[in-house]
């Protein structure tokens, strides 16, 4: 797959994190599309392979990152929040067990 491909793939998968992380916030919403934006445009002209690919690795990373392990939260009173996460970040409940398993 050609590099310009993947660069697209890696920001069009940012983006559409974004939108699925911050959905409902406004004001998140739009910082992160200028901060994606922003750091694509800034390393636009880089020729050297190397650096694209770190690039695009870093910002497999980064999307990861969003998706894996934030969370939305609205104040809704002095020293209250209101957790919003999303169905993907719901894991099943597994009861503790003190006794190690057995080995199949």
């Amino acid at each position: 797959m050609g590099t310009r491909l993947k660069v697209l793939r890696t920001f069009k998968a940012l983006h559409r994190t974004r939108m699925t992380v911050f959905k409902d916030d406004d004001r998140a919403l739009t910082a992160a599309r200028l901060k994606i934006n922003e750091e694509f445009k800034k390393n636009k002209n880089e020729i050297s392979e190397e650096n694209i690919q770190e690039m695009i690795k870093m910002g497999r990373a980064v999307e990861t990152i969003l998706r894996e392990n934030v969370v939305q939260a609205e104040h809704v009173g002095e020293n209250k929040l209101l957790l919003r996460p999303r169905e993907s970040l719901l894991l099943e409940n597994v009861p503790y067990c003190d006794s190690p398993r057995k080995k199949a």
